[in-house]
């Protein structure tokens, strides 16, 4: 099909950068002109200049692009350095004592390590990996709850040129063995339990699930001591943090190895059900996210800087583990829920910790939103200068939350469009520059190079719809699929014949150039012909003003082809009998107003929440299943409730 997907969402309203954040900003327009004019000029002496400007190198590149294997790209090849000596040893000098991590648990606990005492923390945890056998090259799983020695393994592993993989502490068992399994890894690190909702969550227990027989690279267990709860402990292979640390030393030269060395292997959800272990490459990564932690969050050195995700997803590597670090930013961890003891929890963590830049998920700020306006009321969040979003496109009605609310008007919103593939922010507002739409991600950062094409990989004029694509290597790419690379080949590059990466998002570019995501290209609805994204019918249904949350699939229609199921959150009780049927008819001729007739759900399914993963990730693919009346067949221990499937099917 060549028809261009349609946008249905004609957003109007424009909020300029405030003057007195303008004025202050680390990059100014002539700043960011300068850099998009370096980088359209000469696109490998741009990521070149950026890269020795931005990293310390143990062996200096001479090669910038190596493209002779492409789309196997490599960046740097020829250069060598470690990562955790450019974001923790980099900074003794001049910033050892300024606290680098702020820790709150989810019982109110509170700790704070400097750089000088990270970088101690570190280097002794990475010579007891050493002791346990540890070598570089080895795969080193990390499955943990969201505290410090969380990032403390993640570097220790940079340090010693393990490669880590972080497997989310939402996870199954079964999900964490196949991400062992399939990395090879050599040792987990655990702990006996995380804290969240009031909770304990059972990572020790779900560690030794997974690694029984089925498991056979893994030669040690290491376990950090959280909880306190008693835990099974299997002699010869599992060793508590606090015994494998003690008596070693707390200096550890960070080993050089080469800018292609992997980081870390991330693991998300294929097409297929098995998971897709993404590689991310050493020196490209780190350039990535260290710029883009300065140019997006406009960090300086008196910013609190939290970013609310785990560091199981690759949010929390690039904006908590890595990309803040290497900028030398003070950061927050949170272990627990947003809403633990209530919903208040977040943004009594901002007063509290000072916090001034703010990065959350817009299911985040949509759940909250629910509980209304007098849970941020009651806290001083005057310090936030900045906010952001990530994760997926936020609707207008909850941008506009976010500003008016949270933001009080005078703080920019920076609306990031990424992925794990992509390693950092691609297309976002540059918070002292560019003029910002509600829902809209804008433009392109300095260097890279996005498009939107049509099925036949044709550019499309501007105001036009189709697949997101982008049209050079970057550094930050995924380097391949650990174990399979031409399962890498044909999901990112075989659509267009290998001429550009395609994101497998649909997007839409305004009449001022500007990117609307309009969903993932397999969340296409095709309506009587029309190929309408789904997240525009959503911020038409959300919009609405008794209605909070909202998520849309498709489903068979025998005249319309598809047709659009809606899955609806109220505010207030769920509508039930002949309520329920008011408010649908009332829903499906508010989106004819909003957006046209041909946006009307033909079903609405009202629920008291959506099915979402612990991070806050909606799971569309169990929706669409729902809609369709097919067997779930895919693992749903990651829910936040699985309770709600079976309100979800209309039987609670």
């Amino acid at each position: 099909m060549t028809d261009n997907i349609e946008s249905i969402l004609d957003e109007q309203r424009l909020f300029e950068p405030p003057a007195s954040f303008a004025a202050s900003a680390r990059l100014k327009p002539a700043d960011l002109q300068a850099l998009h004019d370096e980088a359209a000029n000469d696109y490998q002496g741009f990521w070149a200049a950026r890269a020795r400007e931005a990293l310390i190198w143990d062996r200096p590149f001479t090669t910038v692009l190596d493209d002779s294997n492409a789309p196997n790209y490599a960046w740097f090849s020829d250069g060598e350095l470690n990562v955790s000596a450019n974001c923790l040893d980099v900074h003794l000098a001049e910033r050892g004592d300024k606290t680098a991590i702020i820790f709150e648990g989810e019982a109110g606990d509170r700790r704070t390590l400097s750089y000088r005492e990270l970088t101690a923390e570190v280097s002794r945890f990475a010579n007891a990996l050493k002791e346990q056998g540890a070598v570089a090259g080895d795969r080193i799983v990390i499955y943990m709850p969201m505290v410090p020695e969380a990032v403390i393994a993640m570097q220790a592993c940079a340090r010693i040129g393990a490669v880590h993989s972080v497997v989310f502490g939402g996870f199954s068992a079964t999900a964490l063995r196949d991400r062992i399994n399939d990395a090879g890894a050599k040792i987990v690190i655990t702990a006996d339990g995380g804290r969240r909702g009031g909770g304990i969550v059972e990572l020790k227990q779900a560690t030794d699930t997974a690694v029984g027989d089925d498991c056979r690279t893994i030669e040690k267990v290491i376990v950090l001591k959280r909880t306190g709860h008693e835990v099974n402990m299997t002699s010869g292979r599992d060793i508590w943090w606090h015994d494998a640390v003690a008596g070693v030393s707390d200096e550890c030269a960070p080993l050089p190895v080469n800018a292609e060395h992997p980081l870390f292997l991330l693991y998300t959800s294929g097409s297929t059900g098995k998971p897709k272990g993404i590689q991310h490459a050493s020196a490209g990564y780190l350039l990535h996210a260290k710029l883009t932690n300065q140019w997006v969050f406009d960090l300086n050195d008196n910013d609190v800087f939290w970013c609310t995700a785990d560091v199981g997803w690759i949010t929390g590597h690039s904006y908590v583990a890595y990309g803040p670090l290497a900028a030398g930013a003070t950061i927050v961890m949170y272990e627990g829920g947003p809403v633990y003891p209530d919903a208040g929890r977040f943004w009594k963590i901002c007063e509290e910790l000072g916090v001034t830049v703010f990065y959350t998920a817009p299911t985040a700020l949509r759940a909250l939103m629910k509980f209304g306006d007098d849970f941020p009321n009651q806290y001083d969040l005057s310090k936030i200068r900045l906010l952001g979003t990530v994760g997926e496109p936020i609707n207008p009605e909850a941008w506009m939350w976010y500003h008016t609310v949270i933001g009080k008007e005078r703080c920019p919103i920076v609306d990031t469009w990424w992925q794990t593939e992509t390693g950092g922010i691609m297309m976002t507002p540059v918070p002292g520059v560019t003029a910002t739409k509600p829902g809209s991600c804008t433009q392109a950062l300095p260097g890279i190079i996005m498009d939107i094409v049509d099925d036949n990989g044709n550019p499309v004029e501007a105001e036009g719809g189709g697949y997101l694509v982008i049209r050079k290597p970057w550094p930050s790419m995924l380097r391949t699929i650990w174990g399979d690379n031409a399962r890498y080949i044909e999901t990112y590059w075989e659509k267009f014949q290998n001429r550009y990466y395609v994101a497998g998002d649909s997007a839409h570019r305004d009449k001022d150039g500007y990117f609307w995501i309009m969903g993932r290209i397999d969340d296409v609805v095709n309506v009587s012909g029309h190929r309408l994204g789904t997240m525009e019918v959503e911020s038409a249904l959300v919009a609405h003003p008794r209605v909070v949350e909202a998520a849309v699939v498709s489903r068979p229609h025998e005249i319309k082809g598809e047709s659009i199921f809606a899955y609806v959150v109220f505010r207030g009780d769920r509508p039930v009998g002949d309520e329920a049927d008011t408010l649908t008819r009332e829903l499906r001729d508010w989106v004819g107003e909003q957006v046209g007739s041909i946006a009307k759900p033909d079903d609405i399914r009202f629920t008291d929440n959506l099915p979402k993963t612990r991070s806050g990730k909606i799971m569309r693919r169990l929706l669409r299943a729902i809609a369709r009346g097919e067997e779930i067949t895919q693992d749903t221990s990651t829910l936040e409730n699985e309770a709600i499937l079976d309100q979800l099917r209309g039987l609670a």
